[in-house]
């Protein structure tokens, strides 16, 4: 009698093996979800027309629509418009774009579990401000928003710091380095995202490898590389590979310039309907892959970005931001992104911060208190004389 014997799975390699092979599709129209992706490619493009051509970019359009997303619901008339525009979002009302984040915020995270995904909203506002209700109960509703009130003394950023680190796991430890006398409000919006290729990199195959840069010349990376049977496609410019994270709801689609072209007119070919069009045309190839292994951390302030993409009277004194409050001026102080990526042989670990900051012209300086509630001194005298005709404690005021 022969017999044979195979090695059994732990009970944690069972789980993941069986997570492995479990989707959760998220309910979005295709409508709404082509929303995001004409702003994603929108966005990127004016960015990277404003941008050094030799220089990284590595943004989260993501982060930056729900942050703007936030901002949108206390805007009015003409201010309002063009957010929406800068949102390509003309074809949306505001209830459906809300229900739109809701659905994200909540179905993103458990999309797939073996991938670490976190979305979290958060508004800190000086406690002397008074915010309007309806706009704060959409930022608890619809956006699930930490809702902070704080004196906005100097120690306080040290508060708004922590979230930004606490919710990209360390990555993003300082998105504010101080306050100004005008500040009123900050929206933030933090994306975490870790996920390990579902096909690995084998650490002994990463090699010292040139690089050739764009513009002429090269360097030395160390160049991952494997071999494997990915999905595939090309167009007349480039070629494109998608490689899948965790049970591959995930993924990461490199594009690869084909030799002489540009990878910047690449992407500003992209759009919507072109990338609907690129999903269509994958095809599964064995394939050998070489990616280098990289770091970056990124800050990009993004009021001209915006305003190039139709956005301008968010950041003027005349901005209408009565939903959020009536104080008047209310205006866009900043928008910025602080980012991080590293990709190496197990996956990929991405974070990103969008900070909003709304302020007024000047904001109004409360006069010191004194309250005469204990015991006090009392002393009455002749101001050029300096005489004292009366003086007295009161310990027990009666009237």
């Amino acid at each position: 009698m022969l017999s044979s014997c195979s090695k059994s799975n732990t009970p944690e390699e069972a789980e993941r093996l069986q997570q492995s092979n479990v989707q959760h599709p998220i309910e979005l129209a295709a409508p709404v979800a082509n929303v995001f992706t004409d702003f994603s490619f929108h966005f990127f493009n004016t960015l990277q027309s404003e941008t050094n051509a030799g220089k990284d970019i590595f943004v989260s359009p993501l982060s930056l629509h729900i942050a703007l997303g936030m901002l949108v619901n206390g805007a009015k008339g003409e201010t309002k418009s063009q957010m929406i525009k800068a949102l390509r979002s003309e074809s949306l009302s505001q209830e459906e774009l809300n229900n739109a984040y809701k659905t994200l915020l909540t179905e993103l995270p458990k999309a797939d579990p073996l991938v670490k995904m976190a979305l979290a909203n958060a508004i800190f506002y000086r406690n002397r401000f008074t915010v309007e209700t309806p706009f704060l109960n959409t930022m608890k509703n619809t956006f699930d928003a930490q809702i902070t009130g704080l004196p906005f003394i100097p120690s306080d950023k040290d508060i708004i710091n922590k979230w930004a680190s606490d919710h990209t796991n360390g990555k993003i430890p300082k998105v504010l380095d101080n306050f100004k006398p005008e500040d009123i409000m900050f929206l933030l919006n933090a994306l975490y995202f870790k996920g390990n290729w579902r096909s690995k990199f084998d650490k002994k195959n990463t090699k010292d490898q040139p690089f050739y840069l764009e513009g002429g010349g090269q360097k030395t990376v160390k160049m991952m590389n494997q071999k494997d049977t990915f999905m595939l496609a090309s167009g007349s410019d480039f070629t494109a590979l998608q490689m899948p994270y965790g049970n591959g709801q995930f993924r990461a689609t490199l594009i690869l310039p084909n030799t002489g072209k540009s990878l910047a007119s690449i992407l500003n070919g992209m759009s919507a309907n072109a990338w609907g069009q690129l999903q269509n045309s994958f095809h599964t190839r064995s394939v050998k892959v070489g990616l280098p292994k990289f770091k970056l951390e990124q800050e990009f302030k993004l009021n001209e970005t915006l305003k190039s993409m139709g956005m301008l009277s968010a950041f003027l004194k005349n901005a209408e931001l009565e939903g959020i409050g009536s104080l008047k001026p209310l205006f866009v102080d900043f928008v910025k992104q602080n980012t991080f990526v590293a990709v190496d042989e197990e996956g990929t670990e991405a974070a990103a911060v969008t900070t909003i900051g709304v302020v007024t012209a000047s904001m109004p300086v409360e006069p010191p208190q004194f309250v005469c509630n204990r015991p006090f001194g009392l002393v009455i005298s002749e101001e050029t004389s300096n005489i004292i005709l009366f003086m007295g404690r009161i310990m027990d005021p009666k009237e």
